[in-house]
């Protein structure tokens, strides 16, 4: 272990550096990848103490990787230490393109059981209405409304109006590329005046319901697995 513009964590497959930018895991170009896995989570474990519990960017370097497996090493660090990953970052410009494609595919895989969807601008004036859960591929206007009585997946822009849980299902969720929506409601509860029209942070946003009302999140990459499109 040693000390350069930041914390440096050796193993002889992973290199984990860290500073207040964020972190970048140099992974092993050889190893097989499922051991690269094991050697990933091995490695958090071992030094969650020292990270703790803190959001960080994160940056992959020294292996190409597919989407699946980006996906893959984010689910071995967060399940093996307290560390949201924020977001990927890197040099390559087709980055965001990639795991939009990835998120895109997964998402609906998943809502393909018993959701709906729906493919195409939604404008102002416009109402769409779902009976499940509902993946729009396409924006949300401003002055476009959409109501379901499940979750409300936007692949795209979300600058209207929505209303997920819309039965009182208060486990319902509402995900987007871009979130700034007029007015976001979930079940009984709607987000304060304060936040119309304001763009929820950058990149994939994901919003719940707790106890204190409705939380935005940037989405983790294993929030995938939370989705049951019913």
């Amino acid at each position: 272990m040693q000390h350069e513009e930041g914390m440096i964590i050796m193993h002889s497959s992973v290199v984990i550096k860290g500073s207040k930018a964020g972190m970048t895991v140099i992974l092993s170009p050889d190893l097989p990848f499922d051991q690269l896995i094991e050697n990933i989570g091995r490695k958090f474990r071992e030094s969650a103490r020292f990270w703790g519990s803190v959001q960080m960017t994160l940056t992959l370097e020294g292996r190409k990787l597919t989407p699946a497996e980006e996906l893959q090493v984010v689910d071995a660090i967060t399940a093996n230490s307290q560390i949201e990953i924020l977001c990927l970052l890197d040099t390559d410009a087709n980055r965001i393109a990639r795991c939009e494609k990835a998120l895109t595919e997964r998402l609906m895989e998943l809502s393909g059981r018993t959701g709906q969807f729906y493919r195409g601008n939604l404008e102002r004036g416009d109402v769409l209405e779902s009976e499940a859960s509902i993946v729009i591929i396409g924006d949300v206007a401003h002055g476009a409304r959409v109501i379901a009585r499940g979750n409300i997946i936007v692949l795209g822009l979300l600058h209207g109006t929505v209303h997920a849980g819309a039965s009182g299902n208060r486990e319902a969720v509402v995900a987007a590329y871009e979130m700034a929506p007029i007015q976001l409601r979930i079940a009984e509860a709607a987000l304060g005046n304060t936040e119309k029209g304001k763009r929820l942070g950058r990149g994939v946003m994901i919003a719940s319901l707790s106890e204190e009302g409705i939380l935005v999140q940037p989405v983790k990459k294993s929030f995938l697995n939370y989705f049951n499109f019913i």
